[in-house]
């Protein structure tokens, strides 16, 4: 059987000859080739974006990300969900009924409860830096009070954690779920492609986008391009079978968020593998943000780390590895769920049990 284009991208990236990276021309031209295999031809049409489950109103727009409000009343402390900003967009938390994170803590008691819905990177971003992010959450922190309790997902927990780090009187609990802090702590399939790939490769990504990294082009890239019914069902743990009308409903709603993606800036892409994922900078105290090193001991507040056992986009060692980095009074929560990565914020088990359990331990006294 012949291999397909995504087979060949991917035994391509990891022949060893490439993990020995050289300027010349030759690595360049390559690595144009190896992007055109991954990626493939241009997506015709652009997918529709995905609309939200739970009612909310937009209460601040800025250029970077949208402030997106899903509270019930004005009671109890706020709270605020960092969304990745990755590949799909922010609506990974509110996807259908019973599989919406935002229900879970709401049903929880969270009463004033809101998300950073990240923009998509228009040509006139393609500058923006993971400073210009970090700075956008600040505004946002301010808006709301100055201090929040913080939930940070996938990428937006490394986000997260720099954040209350650089400012550690804004964050009064912190909860990290399936975020990759501590890249040399565990092997996951994402860091150890991360790590084996040639930074050329993602600059042709970049180029490509012409100073975007394109959603379309990355999903391919980095992710299966068409999850089967059976892993769909995985991740979502529903109550119907697969055979159900229900569960096919559920199903496309999935695919229609799966298939949306956002462009980011070429400059916060690079800096993230670079930073973040090739030096581990975050977890040597060596991160810069916003003029400032910075230091994780820093931290003072209490932290949740939230693993997914399955979980083969952040091992749970690149997690839990947090705790090493905090002050010896910093408190921390562990818990890992029987899930994988997207079961995290998705799986209707995981959301009525241990997300449960994280809002009462956000709503009990520090």
């Amino acid at each position: 059987m012949n291999p397909t284009h995504r087979e060949l991208a991917s035994m391509a990236l990891l022949w060893p000859a490439l993990a020995a990276e050289s300027a010349s021309e030759f690595a360049s031209v390559l690595a144009r080739e190896l992007v055109g295999l991954a990626v493939g031809p241009e997506a015709e049409t652009r997918a529709e974006e995905p609309e939200w489950t739970t009612r909310n109103r937009a209460a601040l727009e800025l250029t970077a990300v949208r402030l997106r409000d899903f509270s019930s009343s004005s009671e109890g402390a706020t709270t605020l969900i960092c969304a990745p900003f990755a590949l799909h967009g922010a609506a990974i938390v509110d996807l259908a009924t019973r599989h919406s994170l935002v229900e879970a803590l709401r049903g929880a008691g969270i009463h004033r409860l809101f998300v950073t819905d990240w923009r998509s990177a228009t040509a006139e971003m393609r500058f923006h830096t993971i400073d210009d992010y970090l700075a956008a959450l600040n505004v946002l922190i301010d808006e709301l009070g100055g201090a929040v309790d913080l939930i940070g997902l996938c990428q937006g927990g490394w986000m997260s954690l720099a954040y209350a780090a650089r400012f550690p009187g804004k964050v009064r609990k912190l909860v990290l779920a399936g975020a990759p802090i501590d890249i040399a702590a565990g092997r996951s399939k994402l860091s150890v492609l991360a790590n084996s790939t040639p930074a050329s490769v993602f600059d042709e990504l970049v180029e490509l986008g012409e100073g975007r990294v394109l959603g379309h082009h990355a999903l391919q890239f980095w992710a299966p391009q068409d999850l089967d019914r059976d892993e769909i069902s995985r991740i979502l743990q529903p109550v119907q079978a697969e055979s159900s009308a229900v569960f096919q409903r559920l199903e496309s709603r999935f695919r229609k968020w799966y298939g949306w993606t956002v462009d980011l800036p070429g400059i916060y892409y690079l800096q993230i593998v670079q930073q973040l994922f090739k030096e581990n900078r975050l977890a040597t105290g060596t991160f810069a943000a916003l003029g400032r090193r910075v230091d994780v001991s820093n931290v003072r507040c209490p932290l949740f780390l939230l693993a997914a056992r399955d979980d083969d986009v952040v091992a749970p060692e690149q997690i839990f590895a947090t705790k090493k980095l905090l002050h010896a009074d910093c408190s921390v929560t562990s818990a890992v769920a029987p899930c994988g990565h997207l079961g995290l914020f998705m799986g209707r088990r995981v959301l009525s049990t241990v997300w449960t359990d994280i809002a009462r331990w956000l709503a009990q006294s520090a």
